[in-house]
């Protein structure tokens, strides 16, 4: 399931390419037909994300008041694919280009350099993490990124729908196909704001200062006796987090998941809180969980190519611990994977 940087990144592929269009919106697969024929010929006023949902604002009937908004939560197998003329965050070119060149370092391929805006063709297979034309679950999509990395042949704009597409938004120049969300819905603004309120704080969404947030994770976190482990995967005790997330930051903090929230410390729950804004924001604007510091030249951009040299213990069971040598654990906490060492956390 992608966690909250992807969700971010998606937010800002729209910002950058849909929000103040009109858009014709449809649903090719017929399951969002009533929804869509509510947004179809609207503008998209807004792209924002809070945790792993996704909310796209469009016009409302009457000037200045607010509109519908689209909420999509991806889920396991959700993803979005884009095609057409999609123009670059300066972030998401940065990343590319870095992942790129740790590629070109360890196979000796050549490269292909990142215009700022490319013609996004079809037929080619994108990653989940790192693609400007698919982000989500890792299906076929309309540019290839990452090892091999080239831009596909020409083709018609729009393309055709290509598979089981719940929404299609369309614009004069852009195209974004969803396929296989969890959540596809239209809400309206008292919605919007009761999804927001029900959700823990997210340090990228623009709803709340980080002060703020801060002091809502810390309060909501300290009063319950479940688990940390646990808690950091409660999405309204904090949003965004997943599994990679949550092994690394309690693994960060030498923090035992076990321990109940109510006894973790107010200083390493704000300690906790301050990392993930950090690594968050990583994510965000590098296109990967990557959360190992100090890594610089060849090392980072190792890092940012394989999964394997990016983490401390996530994926890494039975491995020795890279602090202190212990084997990492692996068990099951509610049902997910837990990755920690009981070396370095207890």
């Amino acid at each position: 399931m992608p966690e909250g940087h992807s969700v971010h990144r998606i937010a800002r592929q729209f910002d950058a390419n849909f929000v103040g269009r009109s858009a014709a919106v449809s649903s090719p697969q017929g399951r969002f037909d009533v929804g869509a024929a509510e947004l179809d010929g609207r503008v998209i006023v807004s792209s924002q994300a809070i945790g792993k949902h996704l909310l796209l604002g469009f016009a409302g009937d009457d000037e200045g008041a607010p509109g519908p908004t689209l909420h999509v939560h991806l889920g396991i197998y959700g993803a979005w694919d884009f095609a057409g003329a999609i123009s670059l965050d300066p972030t998401i070119l940065a990343s590319r280009a870095a992942v790129g060149a740790a590629r070109m370092g360890q196979t000796g391929m050549r490269g292909v350099a990142a215009p700022e805006s490319v013609a996004v063709g079809a037929g080619t297979r994108g990653e989940n993490e790192e693609s400007i034309a698919s982000i989500g679950a890792p299906r076929l999509a309309r540019l290839r990124a990452g090892e091999h990395e080239s831009l596909a042949e020409p083709v018609d704009f729009p393309p055709e729908p290509v598979g089981q597409v719940r929404v299609r938004l369309l614009t004069e120049t852009a195209v974004a196909d969803l396929r296989g969300p969890t959540v596809c819905e239209v809400l309206e603004a008292a919605q919007v704001q009761a999804l927001a309120q029900r959700l823990g704080p997210d340090p990228e969404a623009p709803t709340e200062s980080r002060a703020k947030a801060e002091a809502r994770f810390v309060a909501r976190a300290s009063r319950s006796n479940q688990p940390i482990g646990q808690l950091l995967m409660d999405q309204s005790v904090v949003a965004g987090i997943g599994n990679v997330y949550r092994a690394e930051l309690l693994f960060r903090a030498r923090i035992d998941p076990h321990r109940p929230g109510s006894r973790v410390t107010e200083d390493e729950l704000r300690a906790l809180w301050r990392d993930w804004v950090k690594l968050l924001r990583i994510g965000v604007e590098t296109g990967q969980m990557l959360t190992i510091d100090g890594l610089r030249g060849a090392k980072r951009a190792a890092a940012l190519a394989n999964r394997a040299d990016r983490h401390w213990v996530y994926k890494r069971e039975g491995l020795p611990c890279r602090r202190c040598g212990t084997a990492v654990a692996l068990e099951t906490m509610q049902a997910r994977k837990l990755y920690w060492c009981p070396g370095c956390q207890l």
